[in-house]
């Protein structure tokens, strides 16, 4: 849409979006709510409320995203040190068996 703008056609997001559905078209983007935890699922306390972070090694935390592509997946992973935060991130591309 910013291109269009830039080239001096004026658009709106609506004009965009039912040109895009006359097309057959779509963005490719996660869509909202994935993540909503079941009613019944177990809730964990926070097991670091009280600590003082003093001194590397002592608490590290990791997170993995999934992440939608044009053909396929991949997953982001990421480990941190909470006390220096240092840490690594990697890769992992699909499953091509």
């Amino acid at each position: 849409m910013a291109t269009l703008k830039r080239e001096g056609i004026p658009i709106g997001r609506k004009q965009v979006s039912g040109l895009m559905k006359q097309m057959g078209i779509r963005a490719i983007y996660r869509k909202p709510r994935l993540s909503i935890p079941n009613r019944e699922s177990k809730r964990y306390p926070y097991l670091l409320k009280d600590i003082e972070i003093e001194r590397p090694d002592q608490v590290w935390c990791a997170d993995i995203t999934y992440i939608p592509m044009k053909h396929g997946h991949l997953y982001l992973v990421a480990v941190m040190d909470w006390y220096s935060r240092k840490g690594a991130v990697g890769v992992v591309p699909q499953n091509t068996n």
